[in-house]
């Protein structure tokens, strides 16, 4: 007589909001024993406010779970190898700036996971503290009173479900980023110029170019972008300083939170989850998180801008494909891109490609007035960069900088009038003697 299948234990977490939380880092599959060690996780005591180790085991969840991950083979590596000295050899040619990278890698996308995470956490740690912050304030204080150590208790909470979002954030853009610089800033270690094959592959079946090209051009906009931050070292914490600039400015809605529960069905827990995390950042924004989120943004178009130029000049005239290549980089910005939808998940701002273009515009404006050597000397320091209002007028910013005395030039003024100096107390000094004749 065959044996009657047993059924599976009961899921105690049914019906509530852990449920949701826990298939989603078990794959869908309830094992009362996994569920309850990740319950200790949850709860466990950790660095920050954020989990980051609860999001690092998310994020290789979510990648193990998006299909395969093959580690980058010996042809893979010596191809990113070759393909970094061919784009510095070409960058080279249309700028002074030295090379920012020393050496290249190729990377799976849980290498890309590990090696990105620690940058994350510094760009996450001022949202999450910010709006934890909220939260407690949130609570009456006699509430606060009465709860005692379960406020702890909560923050540890809030912590693992920070670390969830944001692993399964990461998670799904490992999947589709392309290089360490791709968010616009360098995730991954300095002078280190990283690229993930297998995706670069999967992008390049949807093409009109080689592999080869795909390859060699995500290098050049990688090679580009490091050489930038090596040359402004103050860019990276104006990025982050605009990031925690808008965190300090986050308040929590407690009235709109309560409105959305009451419509929401508890036994579902996907709808408890997308209206917790749907309303996080929907209250009406500061008018000093509009500042700063227009600094981040500028930032990250002139960025971005810039390394179109710069890759542009790079290919010109030696591959034919960089035309196409850069037009359906364009299309895959405009259309909301890892960067974009990754920002809007973590930290709150959905960025504007629309600026990408025209800071691409003023580089190649600047340029042809005045040279490669200006339109790279402008990065030397934050003061001297475009603003918003010189994206809406690039020839005008360039005729301000016409004006302006290059390095060059304002040596050779200063020599020119300390030489003149010079000439003048010749003539005006007195002759051996003369106050004998006196």
């Amino acid at each position: 007589m065959a044996e009657e299948p047993r059924e599976d234990p009961q899921n105690p977490f049914k019906g509530t909001p852990l449920e949701g939380l826990f298939g989603q880092m078990g794959g869908g599959q309830f094992d009362l024993g996994q569920m309850m060690s990740q319950m200790q996780r949850m709860f466990e005591p950790h660095e920050g406010t954020v989990n980051y180790r609860l999001a690092a085991d998310v994020a290789r969840h979510a990648v193990a779970a998006a299909g395969e991950d093959p580690s980058p083979h010996t042809g893979q590596t010596g191809a990113v190898a070759d393909a970094q000295r061919l784009a510095e050899m070409w960058l080279d040619r249309v700028t002074d700036l030295p090379a920012g990278a020393t050496s290249a890698a190729a990377w799976s996308r849980a290498e890309w996971v590990e090696h990105t995470m620690d940058t994350w956490r510094v760009m996450v740690e001022p949202v999450a503290q910010h709006v934890v912050a909220s939260m407690e304030d949130a609570i009456p204080p006699e509430a606060k009173a009465m709860a005692g150590p379960l406020v702890g208790m909560l923050n540890q909470a809030g912590g693992a479900m920070f670390g969830q979002q944001v692993g399964s954030a990461i998670g799904a853009l490992a999947t589709e980023v392309l290089s360490s610089t791709e968010v616009g800033l360098p995730l991954g270690p300095e002078h280190t110029a990283a690229l993930l094959p297998h995706n670069i592959t999967a992008l390049a079946e949807g093409l009109e170019a080689t592999q080869a090209d795909v390859l060699l051009y995500v290098m050049l906009r990688e090679s580009a972008h490091h050489r930038l931050y090596a040359r402004a070292t103050w860019l990276r914490a104006a990025v982050l300083g605009a990031i925690e600039d808008f965190a300090r400015g986050i308040r929590i809605d407690v009235a709109a939170i309560e409105e959305q529960m009451r419509s929401v069905d508890p036994s579902n827990p996907q709808a408890m989850q997308e209206a917790l995390s749907g309303g996080l950042f929907d209250p009406r924004p500061t008018p000093e998180q509009e500042r700063a989120k227009e600094r981040l943004e500028l930032l990250l178009a002139l960025v971005e801008g810039w390394v179109d130029e710069l890759v542009a000049q790079a290919t010109a005239d030696v591959m034919p494909a960089a035309g196409a290549l850069a037009e359906a980089f364009r299309r895959r910005r405009a259309s909301g891109g890892p960067a974009e939808e990754t920002f809007a998940t973590l930290v709150g701002l959905e960025l504007r490609p629309r600026r990408l273009r025209d800071a691409a515009n003023l580089w190649s404006a600047l340029r042809d007035r005045r040279g490669a050597e200006a339109r790279d000397t402008v990065w030397s320091h934050p003061d001297l960069l475009p603003t918003s209002a010189d994206l809406d007028d690039p020839l005008g910013f360039c005729d301000k900088q016409t004006g302006a005395l290059s390095d060059a030039d304002f040596d050779a003024a200063l020599q020119q009038l300390l030489s003149s100096d010079e000439s003048r107390d010749g003539e005006s000094g007195d002759e051996p003697g003369t106050d004998d004749a006196r």
